[in-house]
């Protein structure tokens, strides 16, 4: 198996035979925290040496791709699910989206049922999550933040949540002006109804369970 080994010349021979037999390959840790976006996702696989960076964000919104995953928006973001994940250096970035999709359907699969209650289609719920996720880091927040935005939906109100504006800002400096909050783009929530295109971030398990059960 091609890959990154570990020897040393202290082996003896039928040591040395069987790691390669094995294909015992060095795996790297790489923990992908929650809230992060695919742009974000694929400069840490660079950093690490584990991928093309540019590869990975193109497959992310391969067309072919989404509809193998099941997937009708416009990217994979929100789906690469946020975890602590081993990859050996030379693994294929499809191989690693795979990984990180099929964990994200692992993990979202038991919440599926419970989405028909909120009268919302499952990648709505995801897309509701990942706003709820760049709204806070505090978990104790989630439900009462997914509370307020699911009323502001039932109501006809505009969501008006920051990090959505920010989402469609490209090259976004990190100062966010009123005049952002005035432009109107596709995520922009100040100015659109409803929810975006699509998720802004990756939410982990407890937005998405926020959703599905908000404070009530």
């Amino acid at each position: 198996r091609a890959g990154e080994y570990s020897l040393s010349p202290a082996m003896a021979p039928v040591q040395l035979l069987e790691i390669l037999r094995k294909g015992l390959v060095i795996l790297h840790p790489v923990t992908i925290p929650e809230g992060f976006t695919r742009d974000q996702i694929a400069d840490v696989l660079a950093a690490k040496g584990l991928a093309d960076g540019k590869r990975f964000f193109a497959l992310t919104e391969d067309k072919a791709l989404l509809k193998e995953y099941g997937v009708s928006g416009l990217s994979l973001e929100g789906y690469l699910f946020p975890d602590t994940y081993h990859f050996s250096r030379g693994t294929p970035a499809l191989a690693i989206i795979d990984t990180m999709v099929k964990r994200f359907k692992q993990v979202a699969a038991p919440l599926m049922e419970k989405t028909q209650g909120t009268g919302m289609k499952f990648e709505e719920v995801v897309t509701l999550a990942s706003i709820v996720e760049k709204e806070t880091g505090r978990p104790e927040e989630r439900p009462l933040i997914a509370s307020v935005f699911l009323n502001r939906l039932r109501l006809g109100m505009r969501l008006e949540s920051d990090p959505t504006v920010i989402y469609g800002i490209e090259n976004f400096d990190g100062d966010l002006k009123k005049k952002d909050l005035a432009q109107k783009t596709p995520y922009n929530t100040y100015v659109i109804y409803g929810l975006t295109p699509g998720p802004i971030a990756n939410p982990g398990l407890e937005s998405i369970k926020a959703v599905v059960d908000p404070a009530k």
